[in-house]
């Protein structure tokens, strides 16, 4: 008898998984939702699978915990959320791409606009589909140079949107490049510029009823970006990129909500001088007990932890020794006499002794908690608690 590839993936038969803790979650959400209360309302950034951790489910419970926002990159994620479920507003933060306008007016999806394209667009689909209003936020380039009107562009894009029958202007905003450097004058900059486009948006007599620029670090270090309405990402999930300024720590009380574990599925004792894994990067020193883990880069554990990061086994730690591998990473359990076949191993979490986070991975792999969070691929099942 055949087995479908839906039994197999419910079997979960590859002892590799990540649990997302959905409480820790709806904490880290109310504690940002408490620190900017009540002056701006809390858009939750779902975006990239809401960073690794699972788009869908994540906004269930962040809806379910009281938010009214979700960002989003594009309209497929967008799409994503509702066929989900779920019923708030979702941004698009970085527009839509041209012959999306149908599905994002048919969804109720609140898209980003800084190009006459967008509004015209817009305008012409909701003439078409006979849609009263169409909500957009506009979004001016400050000073990163990515996204967003040029201020030469900015009055004829206000004078178009004070034109249009269908297109509202309802948000202004833009991005800060460096918000987690607490004295860069680069954000003062930004800010001085965004002043400037929110009297130009007042002067041509549109009255937008969200500003916004703060992300996770503004929202830990500056106030006074938060004007009302701010967009968390990655604090969400528990982590903001370190800014301190004289000796004084900005954080906020957060608490990572994935953990990244799998089990031990082989164990070998090796002797002196015994090449390990591709390339012989590793050789042994002395006899050594070697656990094999299924787990590896094709799941999004960076090859750059090849013998230099370390996982948790019974409460202890264990170096990774040799190359990581697509679908195997080896650690050295030798001063771990408990470890056997079907451990349990802590790839990212905490024991009662021993933590690695994502923030450990990379400053090891020279990157950001992002990336190592964003990498974990879909191969590895997330299973949600609480």
């Amino acid at each position: 008898m055949s087995v479908s590839a839906a039994t197999v993936e419910r079997a979960n038969l590859r002892p590799t998984w990540a649990e997302v803790s959905l409480p820790t979650l709806r904490q880290n959400f109310q504690t940002i939702r408490d620190l900017v209360a009540p002056a701006a309302t809390v858009c939750a950034v779902v975006k990239a699978h809401a960073y690794g951790h699972g788009a869908v489910e994540c906004a269930r419970a962040l809806e379910q915990e009281g938010t009214k926002w979700f960002g989003v990159t594009s309209t497929d994620e967008g799409l994503a959320l509702r066929d989900g479920g779920i019923t708030g507003r979702i941004l698009l933060m970085t527009g839509f791409w041209r012959g999306d306008e149908e599905l994002v007016l048919e969804n109720d999806l609140t898209p980003a606009v800084w190009q006459r394209e967008h509004i015209e667009r817009l305008e012409q689909t909701a003439e078409r589909l006979r849609k009263d209003s169409v909500r957009v936020h506009l979004k001016v380039d400050t000073g990163m140079a990515r996204l967003g009107s040029s201020f030469e562009e900015l009055p004829q894009l206000l004078s178009m949107l004070g034109a249009t029958k269908h297109v509202r202007i309802e948000g202004l905003f833009s991005h800060l490049a460096s918000a987690e450097v607490v004295d860069s004058p680069q954000v003062d900059a930004q800010m001085a510029r965004f002043g400037r486009a929110v009297a130009l948006v007042k002067e041509s007599g549109l009255v937008p009823a969200y500003l916004h620029i703060a992300n996770t670090s503004a929202i830990a270090t500056r106030p006074k970006t938060w004007m009302n309405f701010v967009r968390p990402g990655i604090a969400l999930y528990g982590y903001q990129l370190p800014s301190v300024l004289e000796g004084q720590s900005f954080d906020l009380p957060l608490h990572p909500v994935l953990s990244w574990k799998t089990r031990i599925f082989s164990l070998r004792d090796v002797g002196a001088g015994q090449a390990i894994g591709y390339s012989g990067a590793y050789v042994t020193q002395a006899p050594a007990r070697i656990a094999a883990l299924p787990v590896g880069y094709a799941d999004g554990l960076s090859r750059h932890l090849s013998s230099r990061g370390r996982v948790i086994v019974l409460d202890q730690y264990a170096p990774i020794v040799g190359n990581v591998s697509m679908d195997i990473t080896l650690v050295d359990v030798t001063a771990i006499p408990g470890a056997e076949i079907g451990s349990e191993v802590i790839i990212l979490g905490q024991s009662e002794h021993c933590s690695v986070t994502a923030a450990d991975h990379a400053r090891l792999a020279g990157t950001i908690p992002y990336e190592i969070l964003c990498n974990i691929s879909k191969r590895v099942p997330r299973n949600y608690t609480g």
